[in-house]
Order: structure tokens, then C-alpha cells, then sequence
């Protein structure tokens, strides 16, 4: 099978905006894996003993089963319970969780980071512990964390595919709609690699210079 440049040019607008719905599913995921994420972190590191080893057990048993399950989890067995979603709905909330348990740990390590001495004197001085954390802590942990936590928005990129097993319009299921439909794989599949290749290749560089001027901002170089 040779390549078909007229059928390629006929397919790509429907491709182009599924990438579309690829990025705000990303977006999206990767907005709640924050957020989320960074609650974990903190949760994590109450004075409740018993809710630091809830959350921690709820962050490890996230890591350790597939997203794909868990994407089929909240969507099948959600409604079970009285929770129906959106195919979109539940994609981004299972995506989003997914990756708040892996984020919450690039948290840790940055929160982890700062000396005791810093904790003792805000501590001296009165401080919340919200001050403590909005003020002292989270400035100086989040920098040494954009690394990480740019590595896990282009792995949620790439990971957008497995949305399609419940019906969300991606590009993956574009791909396999405009395959199955004219019975042509090859154009719809390279388009496909290739759209995945220079957005990751972007993100990555996007994410290094951004790494690199907030070092030079912080007068960390």
C-alpha cells in the first residue's frame, strides 16, 4: 500500500480537530492531577495519622493499577453507585486522579526539600500552618518540581488514547473511525504519530525553557 496524498489531505481536518479534543483532554486531566495532586501531598502530612495512611494507601493503590482500568472503573461502576458521567465527564476525572497520585509524590519531594530549620521558624514566629505553606514552603518546593511535573503533563498527553475505550472523540478514535471507514490505516495512523511527536517534542521544550527562567528569576544559576 503506497501513501495517498489525496485521501491524506481529505482526512487531516477531521484528525486536526480531534487533536483539538487531545489537548483539552490533557489540559483538563492535567488541571485536576494538579490541584489533586498537590491535596494529596498535603494530606499526606497533617497531624492525622490515620488520614496520612488513608491517603497514602488511596495514592499507592492508584499507582500500582493500570489507567485504563481505572478509566472503566469510573465509568461502568460509577453509575452502580449513583454517579453517572459523561464519557468526557469521566475520562477527564480518571485521568485526572491517575496522575494526581503520581504528582502528589513530585509534591512531596519538593515540600520535603526544605530545611527544618525553615518549618521551626515559622513555627517561631507564628505562623499558620496555611502561612506556613502559601508564604515559605510552596514557593520554594514548586520550582525544583516543574521538571517532574512537566514530564507527567506529556505522559498525560500521550496516555489521552485510552479515552477512547469509552467513546471520548480523541484523536486516537478519529484515527480508527477514518481507518475503519475506508479501510486505510497507513495515513490515518502516521498523521497520528506524527501529531503526537512534535506536540510531546514541543511540550518537553516548552517546559525546559520554562524551567530555565524561573532558575534565573530564583537566582538559581
Amino acid at each position: 500500500m503506497q501513501w495517498d496524498w489525496e485521501f491524506t489531505a481529505e482526512i487531516l481536518p477531521k484528525l486536526l480537530w480531534a487533536t483539538v479534543n487531545t489537548l483539552m483532554a490533557a489540559g483538563i486531566g492535567y488541571a485536576i492531577a494538579a490541584a489533586v495532586g498537590l491535596l494529596f501531598a498535603l494530606a499526606q502530612r497533617t497531624p492525622s495519622h490515620s488520614l496520612t495512611i488513608i491517603v497514602r494507601e488511596v495514592v499507592e493503590f492508584i499507582r500500582s493499577t493500570p489507567l485504563v482500568l481505572q478509566i472503566f472503573f469510573v465509568y461502568y461502576v460509577g453509575p452502580e453507585y449513583g454517579v453517572s458521567l459523561s464519557p468526557w465527564v469521566a475520562g477527564m476525572v480518571a485521568i485526572g486522579l491517575h496522575y494526581a497520585a503520581y504528582l502528589s509524590e513530585v509534591y512531596r519531594g519538593g515540600i520535603e526539600s526544605i530545611p527544618k530549620g525553615q518549618w521551626e521558624a515559622c513555627t517561631a514566629i507564628n505562623l499558620t500552618t496555611m502561612q506556613t505553606y502559601r508564604r515559605i514552603v510552596l514557593p520554594q518546593a514548586l520550582p525544583p518540581s516543574i521538571a517532574g511535573m512537566g514530564n507527567y503533563l506529556v505522559s498525560i498527553f500521550k496516555d489521552t488514547p485510552m479515552l477512547s475505550v469509552i467513546g471520548v472523540g480523541e484523536l486516537m478514535q478519529a484515527a480508527n473511525a477514518v481507518g475503519g471507514q475506508n479501510y486505510r490505516y497507513l495515513e490515518p495512523y502516521t498523521i497520528v504519530g506524527v501529531v503526537f511527536l512534535v506536540i510531546s517534542l514541543t511540550s518537553a521544550s516548552c517546559i525546559r525553557g520554562f524551567e530555565a527562567w524561573i532558575r534565573r528569576k530564583l537566582g538559581m544559576e
